[in-house]
């Protein structure tokens, strides 16, 4: 379909919804990519930093199904613009942090900060999965979804590779007081244009149409763990009826979900591990951080455009299995690193199986997912997903405790290739 087949109403959405991923980009690259190495370098322990992906998870779990169903019936464009507001004032919060001049009360400020956030974040991610569907015509999502993936990836890249320099050549507290406000200006650029889409007079066609957007609006980026958002538009179409069914898990769906549980927690080990290791491991720069963030998204870009071919050729359940299998080199790498070469080589390789689990992920779910019952099982999937993410961060500080940083590398490669011989099991 052609550029001028488009109503103005959706030129319009369009052009918002790029600039929306644009300066979400930048958020993306600045204050999310160097707040977790923001509390390692001021000498957080294991437990702390995990608590940066447990805390907005626990959040997640205590408010998403109400959440879902205080928007339904309710006016998309003005509850995501305003979820969106209350959670990025988090990142204007965030700027003066750094200047505290006290490690300890500079962690938990981010710490707490970053919960704070997550309450209206998990709104936010549950009313972007919906507005998206509602504003793109089903015919036009795959060409605006991959628009807004590959804006997301070049602004990233440019970002973190810009906000990398600063933090390497501006002294200590002024670096990352000025990171954490470049985020700011994203963040909240990103609610305008937000605040700027409109839904079509007609109401949306729902057609089960997976949206495999790379931003996850109100969901905080951890290293290569998986935070999706996939689907959570479902939780908000099923009025008056119960998202909680028992009798769901009783067949093969209870199986894969126990699967999908144990695939996300052998993930979110690693999350917490990975800014201590690099930091005081591998003694990277910001610099050098920023790179392998500059690598990830190059490769996860390219691997997207090829995830179509990939997914035809190996089917979605070859696909996830595959991606699931290969998950593992990241922390393989670092194991096995003692410079910054191997790491860089790692995050090319890590954004490369992101992108392949990544999609493999959410489309072996649809599969299993009935088209007539997905609030339901989707309710159960998100239910898993942030159990997964909860249980793995929490493990990880204990691993570290037992074993050493270096060892848990190894360990967490073992774990995720146990995930991928699970899944090619059961899943």
């Amino acid at each position: 379909m052609s550029l001028t087949a488009l109503t103005r109403e959706l030129r319009a959405n369009f052009f918002h919804l790029y600039f929306d991923v644009l300066w979400y980009g930048l958020l993306t690259g600045s204050t999310m990519s160097f707040l977790a190495v923001f509390v390692a370098r001021q000498g957080a322990t294991g437990y702390e930093v995990s608590l940066l992906s447990a805390g907005p998870a626990v959040v997640n779990l205590l408010f998403s199904l109400q959440a879902a169903r205080r928007l339904e019936g309710r006016p998309l464009v003005r509850s995501t613009f305003l979820a969106s507001l209350l959670t990025r004032l988090g990142y204007v919060i965030l700027i003066p942090v750094p200047g505290l001049l006290v490690a300890r009360g500079e962690i938990w400020a981010a710490i707490l900060i970053t919960l704070g956030m997550s309450i209206p974040g998990t709104v936010l991610a549950i009313a972007f999965n919906a507005l998206l569907a509602d504003v793109v015509p089903p015919e036009w999502r795959g060409q605006v979804v991959g628009r807004r993936n590959a804006v997301l990836a070049l602004s990233t890249i440019v970002s973190s590779l810009g906000c990398g320099a600063m933090l390497d050549h501006i002294d200590f507290p002024w670096n990352y007081q000025i990171v954490f406000g470049v985020g700011a200006v994203g963040a909240l650029m990103s609610s305008f244009h937000l605040s700027r889409l409109r839904l079509p007079a007609e109401p949306p066609v729902h057609v089960g149409q997976l949206l495999l957007d790379f931003a996850r609006p109100g969901l905080m980026r951890f290293a290569d763990g998986i935070r999706s958002a996939v689907g959570m538009r479902f939780l908000t179409r099923a009025p008056g009826k119960p998202l909680l069914r028992m009798d769901v898990l009783r067949g093969p769906f209870g199986i894969f979900m126990a699967v999908y549980f144990y695939f996300y927690a052998s993930q979110y080990v690693g999350v917490p591990l990975y800014p201590i290791y690099n930091v005081r491991e591998l003694t990277l720069t910001d610099g050098e951080i920023s790179l392998g963030t500059a690598l990830y998204y190059t490769s996860a870009l390219l691997a997207s455009l090829r995830l179509d071919r990939i997914s035809g050729r190996l089917g979605h359940r070859g696909t996830l299995v595959t991606g699931a299998l290969l998950f593992g080199l990241y922390p393989l790498f670092l194991y096995l690193a003692h410079s910054v070469h191997l790491f860089l080589i790692g995050s090319f390789v890590s954004g490369l199986t992101w992108a392949v689990m990544n999609g493999g992920t959410v489309n072996r779910l649809m599969e299993r997912v009935p088209a007539d019952d997905r609030p339901v099982h989707m309710a159960f999937h998100n239910l898993a997903l942030n159990m997964g993410i909860l249980s793995g961060s929490l493990a990880a500080p204990m691993l570290i405790d037992e074993v050493g940083l270096r060892p848990a590398m190894l360990m967490v490669a073992g774990l995720r290739l146990l995930a991928g011989v699970m899944l090619a099991l059961w899943g």
